[in-house]
Parts: structure tokens; sequence; C-alpha cells
């Protein structure tokens, strides 16, 4: 247990303890090189620089781009990059063009894919090109590649035999036990109580829970006491905007374009809205993807617009840039965009990939990009009503006659003296006008969405828009689908990928709801199942929990209560160093690991505890540091051209592209917003003056304070440091000693960890 005995002998005293980034730098690079770099190697470089180039005598500079060695030793002019240090790297200095050497001969790419080059080097120029030359694949063995455990069919596996099965209460439980007693693993003891509604409620709802909560919890000592708290907090309409967050991440949700300058899109929120209203009604995921896709194509009957169309923004709100000269090259990278935040996002595959070339690691051949790219191809980024086409008659019907009749009312331009008449008729117009606008319907509530698609396309042989290859035969990915279409419009797309048959589409969604509850995924890599990506820890528990997910309907709220529900998610947080040396990064689950609240949760805690959080769910967004801003970091504004600084601060994903997990970085500017920032001060203060209007004497303010921010009672040292500190505190920094002392609980690990 943390204790603030020293942390009250200062003002205030920050310790961020350090994280692991739940993605290896080593993976993320390699991922960059695949989709950034080698695509323009090859299409801009191979030609002169590659061992094909030798073997035609082609061979310039005796430079070789094709391998990593190659890459790293250089040609004639000396090696040609220094991993880490663009300023040092010749070919960095030959793709700007700057001074003999320079690269292509006579063109220059575009500054964003030299700005991509910079930026690979500075991660350290991952290559994952440690062999021969890689050329185009072979025809793929479809046979073969079916049978990766990522494109079987998940089946329901027997519970495993365990020695001690009384240790499980929920069938996932076998299969957790099973691999820690192969692996010689013990599992730590439960949580206590006040831990694990802690966990919980941070868990589904993202604030921390009241005294009252805890006090309800720990008095109920029926054996369905925890599954009450679960069910509670499922039922909140405040856990549709947490677990909402998570999949705003995965849609790359932004309210502007990827512009040279800011382009708002004012109706962003309706999307974000919808997704907290399909989570809060526990609208079965199946149909949750398909709205998203091809809401506006579906048959069913759904008498509520706002549902049937405004989950289209899950696309609809996606890349767009000026068409300018290079219209070809515009739409490509859009519908790239597209296919990337889908297949990543829903499937687990790194599809796009294969845009330029054959993916080099997964059976994904480029027609197959261009083959499911078609769904989307021909698909426009607009704005659409959310009402049905008789209220937007009437209301486009009233629209019309408010013009036609303000254009006869306009006052006349000559000065001429008007008759009796002349007045009688310009008063009756003006009063037309007048009761028209008194007749105003509701305006029409509006959505970004996707529309169209369904296009068939050819490859663009090694991406180039400029060099159309054969007609890729509009459909499915075929490692997943041996069926052959006509058409592959979004509903096609929408109703495989729903599919229970789809072997990747449940196991996706399972995945990433572990990756929260648990830490890390199933599957450490919760948008890649490829051959890159991780394999399953336990993948006979994943596919059994994705088979029984579909049993349930799909159901989200089921998935929650099936994990949270488990002996393993109820596990204390302690240490066993036996367990840590075999297993130090917990993959088997011998506890839960501790970890650190993300930036919305941490600063709506704040709010929470001080009394100043505004529940208010909905409407449109604002921005984050706007002073009387004390709603729920959820409804702040999110840009791609001007990201707020203090979200990126906090390690806030880059809403450019399709994000599956936060990164977790420990920098000082992040203490000082706890120490110094307005934000800060502010909420104390309030925190303070709750204390002080709570109750009369010191030493009930501080149990109070240690009840609301910690949910337990301070520990007799901490009482004695905390009446100490109080009591020699002075006015430091116009913060009063309750301030101070405010200030140091909120900023304190404790606060900012969950156990």
């Amino acid at each position: 247990m943390r204790t603030l005995a020293g942390l009250l002998l200062v003002s205030v005293a920050i310790t961020m303890v350090p994280h692991l980034s739940a993605q290896p730098a080593e993976r993320k690079g390699i991922e960059f090189f695949e989709t950034k770099i080698r695509p323009v190697l090859i299409e801009h470089c191979y030609a002169c620089h590659s061992e094909e180039a030798r073997k035609n005598r082609k061979l310039k500079a005796d430079f070789l781009l094709d391998t990593k060695a190659g890459l790293l030793k250089g040609g004639v002019s000396g090696p040609a990059l220094v991993p880490g240090k663009p300023g040092d790297s010749l070919l960095l200095k030959a793709l700007r063009h700057e001074g003999e050497l320079q690269m292509p001969r006579g063109r220059k790419l575009s500054p964003a894919v030299v700005s991509d080059f910079e930026a690979w080097i500075r991660l350290g120029a991952p290559d994952p090109r440690d062999g021969k030359p890689t050329t185009a694949s072979a025809d793929i063995d479809w046979a073969r590649a079916r049978q990766s455990w990522a494109y079987q069919t998940p089946i329901k596996h027997p519970l495993p035999k365990v020695k001690n099965a009384a240790w499980a209460r929920r069938d996932l439980d076998h299969f957790i036990l099973a691999e820690l007693e192969k692996r010689d693993l013990k599992p730590v003891g439960s949580a206590n109580k006040r831990d694990l509604i802690r966990r919980a409620t941070f868990d589904l709802i993202g604030v921390p829970p009241t005294p009252a909560e805890i006090d309800a919890f720990l008095k109920d000592a029926s054996p369905d006491a925890f599954a009450r708290v679960v069910d509670r907090l499922l039922a909140s309409p405040h856990h549709g905007e947490r677990w909402g967050r998570y999949w705003l991440d995965v849609a790359r949700y932004a309210e502007d374009k990827a512009l040279a300058f800011v382009t708002p899109r004012p109706h962003a929120y309706r999307y974000r809205d919808w997704v907290v209203q399909a989570l809060n009604a526990d609208m079965p995921y199946d149909r949750f993807v398909r709205l998203q896709i091809a809401g506006d194509l579906l048959n069913e009957p759904e008498p509520d617009y706002f549902v049937k169309v405004a989950g289209l923004g899950f696309q609809g709100l996606g890349q767009e840039y000026h068409r300018g000269s290079v219209a070809a090259q515009v739409i490509a990278d859009e519908l790239d965009d597209r296919v990337d935040t889908l297949t990543r996002g829903l499937l687990g595959l790194t599809v796009a990939c294969a845009r330029c070339h054959d993916h080099k690691y997964d059976p994904i051949p480029t027609r197959d990009y261009y083959s499911l790219a078609a769904a989307y191809n021909g698909s426009n980024l607009t704005v659409a009503p959310l009402a049905d086409s008789a209220t937007v008659e009437r209301f486009r019907t009233w629209e019309k006659a408010v013009k036609e009749a303000e254009a006869k009312t306009k006052p006349p331009k000559d000065k001429k003296k008007r008759s009796e008449a002349e007045l009688k008729e310009l008063a009756d117009r003006q009063a037309d006008l007048e009761r028209l606008r008194k007749e105003a319907p509701p305006p029409l509530p509006m959505a970004h969405v996707v529309s169209g698609g369904g296009t068939a396309m050819r490859i663009h042989v090694r991406g180039n828009v400029e060099r159309l290859g054969e007609p890729a035969p509009p459909g499915f990915l075929r490692v997943l689908s041996n069926d052959s279409v006509g058409k592959f419009t979004r509903l096609e797309l929408a109703n495989v990928i729903a599919d229970p048959k789809n072997p990747l589409t449940a196991r996706v969604i399972v995945n990433r709801v572990w990756h929260y509850h648990f830490g890390r995924g199933i599957v450490g890599t919760t948008s890649n199942f490829g051959k890159l990506g991780d394999r399953p820890t336990h993948p006979e528990l994943l596919d059994t929990l994705a088979v029984r997910f579909m049993e349930a309907g799909w159901s989200l709220r089921w998935l929650h209560r099936e994990m949270m529900l488990s002996t393993a998610y109820q596990l204390a947080s302690t240490n066993a160093p036996a367990n840590a040396e075999r297993d130090p990064e917990n993959l088997y689950v011998w506890r839960y690991a501790p970890r650190r609240l993300d930036f919305e949760a941490w600063r709506d805690a704040w709010l929470a505890v001080a009394g100043r959080l505004d529940a208010k769910m909905g409407g449109p967004s604002i921005e984050l540091t706007q002073g009387d801003n004390v709603r729920r970091t959820f409804y702040a504004k999110v840009s791609r051209l001007e990201p707020n600084k203090l979200l990126v601060l906090f390690d806030f994903p880059d809403a450019n592209v399709t994000s599956d997990r936060r990164s977790v970085t420990t920098v000082p500017q992040q203490q000082l917003f706890a120490l110094n920032s307005e934000f800060s001060i502010e909420t104390a203060k309030a925190f303070a003056k709750r204390l002080e209007k709570a109750a009369p004497k010191d030493e009930e303010r501080i149990v109070l304070a240690f009840r609301l921010a910690y949910g337990r009672e301070p520990a007799q040292e901490e009482m004695r440091a905390s009446v100490a500190f109080l009591r020699d505190a002075g006015t430091k920094d116009r913060l009063s000693p309750w301030e101070q002392f405010a200030q140091a609980i909120l900023a304190s690990n404790e606060f900012l960890w969950v156990d």
C-alpha cells in the first residue's frame, strides 16, 4: 500500500512511476517501415539500387537498397544512414536534394514522404530485411495459409483439467489456471473489497467509487455482492463514455479534416454520441459493426434515423484531403485510410501493407487489397440528415418557402413614393414571412457520413495511381473467404465481417476487451493477428470466449461480466518474486497488473473527488483547456491538425491513424501540470472547500479526503502526518494549508494508480 506520510511533509511531491509501453517500439517501427518506407524504396529506388538492378547491369553507385545490410553499408559515397540521427544520414540529405547527391534523380519526393524517412531514421531505422532481397511472393498456397491459428474457425474447447478446480469461479479460470500450473506459477490471493470496487469502477465508468458505494459493497456479505456492483456499473450511462473512448481510438475519431488548415466538422459529435448510446444499450456487436460500415444500406427496419445513420461516422470522419492537381493520389490515400482503419480495427490485420506490394508476412496479395477496397471506391464523405424522408421534405419545403418570402419582402431600391395598395402588399408579404418563421420546424440534426462506393478497381502497380495493372475482382480477402462475388459494396463488406463464420471478428473484439480489463490482450498486439503479431498466450481460452460471446448474442455486457466475475480478474496486485522470475510480464495472469490511469480517467477523477465534475452527457464538444470546462474529458475537442497539447502530453493517441492502445510515458511536464496548472490549482481549491464544508474538525476532514480519493481511511501514521502538516504549513503560492493538502492528496501516486 502506498502511503502519504512522506508526501505530506512537503507541499506536493509527485512521482509518476515509469511504465513500459504497451506496444514494443521495435514492432511499431517495423510496421512503420512496411507501410511508409518499403513501398517508396520499391517504387522509386529498386530500379537502380537492388540485386535485380545488379543482375541487369543497371546498379548505380554500388548502392543496394533492397537489404538492410546494403542500406547501412551505402555505396561509393559511404554509409547511407546513421540510425537515430537524421541529420547525419546521407540518405535523408539526398532525398531532400541537398547538395550534388539527389535521389531520385530529376524529381523530388513529396515533403510528406521525406518526413516519413526522417521519422523512420529517428526511430532507429528499424528494418526487418535481414536476409536475402525480398521479391514479390509467388502464388499463395491458400490451404496452407488458412492453417494459421488466426484464420481457423474458433471452436469452444472443453475445460482443461486442473489440480485446484475449486479456485475457478468462471469457465475462463480453468484455462488460466491450467497455464499457470503448467509453468509452476502460483496465483496470488484475492484483492480486498476496497481495491476491487475501485478497480471495477474505474474500469467500467472511469471515475472512483463514492464512499457510499464502497460502504454498501463492504456491508454486502452475499456471494453475489460483486456481481451486483458490476451490473450497477454496466447499467450506468457513463459506461458508454468510458468504453466509447476506447472505440474512438480505434476509429481515429477527430473533429476536423486532415488538411493544411483547420477545417472543422461541426457534426462530428453525433458519431461520438452514437457510440455511447450503442454501448449503453448493449447493441449486439455484429450490429454495431454493420451499422458503422453500411447503416444506410441495411434492409432491416430501423425507425430511429440516429441509430441507422450516425454510426457511419466511423468512416465519414476519416481522412479527407484537398483534391488539387493530384486528385487520383489523394483519393488513393483516403481509400488507404479507410481500408487500414477497417481491417486493423475489426479484423486485426494490416491489409494496408499490401497497397504497394504483396504483404511480406501475411497471405494478403496486392490484388486482395484492391478487391476489398472496392467496397469504398467511389464513396464520398458528406453530411446527411438524421431524419426520415418525410421529415426532411417538410423541412426543405419550409426552407424554400422562407427563401422565396425573403426575396419578395426585400425593401425596394428606388425612392419613389408607394401607393397604398403597394404598401399593403409589402406588409402582407412581411406578415407571411413572419408567420413562416414562427412555423419553423425543428432544425434537421446532421451527421458526417460515408456514402456510395462499390466500384471495382484496377491494381495500382507498386501503389502508383498512374500505373494501372490488371483488374482486381471485387470481394473479400481470399484467406478468409472462398466465395466469388459479382459486386462488393459496403453492405457485402459489412455482412462478411459480421458473419459468425468470420474467424477474426469475434476474436478481435474479445481480445480488445480483455486487454483493457487485464492490462494486456491474450494476443498482445490487439490490432495485428498476423505473422508479425504476438501469438495468443491462451489460444483455447480466446477461441472459447469468442464462440460463447457470439452465442450470447454478441453482447459486450455479457463479455464484461464474464471477465470481471472471474477469479483471475479479482486477483490482488501483490508481487510474488518466484512468479516474477518465471513470468516477469505477467503474461499468464498470476496477479492483477497494477496500472496508471489514462489522462481522461485521471482528470475526471480529480473533478469528481473535488465535487466539480459536470455529468452532463452528449452534445457539442468543448475545448479541453477552456477555463470553465469541468465536463468529462471524453467531451473535449479532438483535432488532427492542431492536437491539444495537454492531451498529447499525456499520451492521447494520434487521431490521424487507428490506435489500439495507449502508450504510457513519464516526463517532467506531466508533474508540472499536476503542480502548477490552473486546472490543478482550481480543483485543489474546490476539493478543500468541499472538505471544509463537510466536516467541522480537521481529523474528520482528513478521513473524508482519504475516503473520497482512495476509498479507504488513513492509517495512523498518515493521520499524524496530515495533522502535523496542516498545523505547520503556512500559505504558500497563494494556497492555504487545506488547499495544499488537497492538492497533495490528488497529485499522489495512490490516486494515479489502480491496484
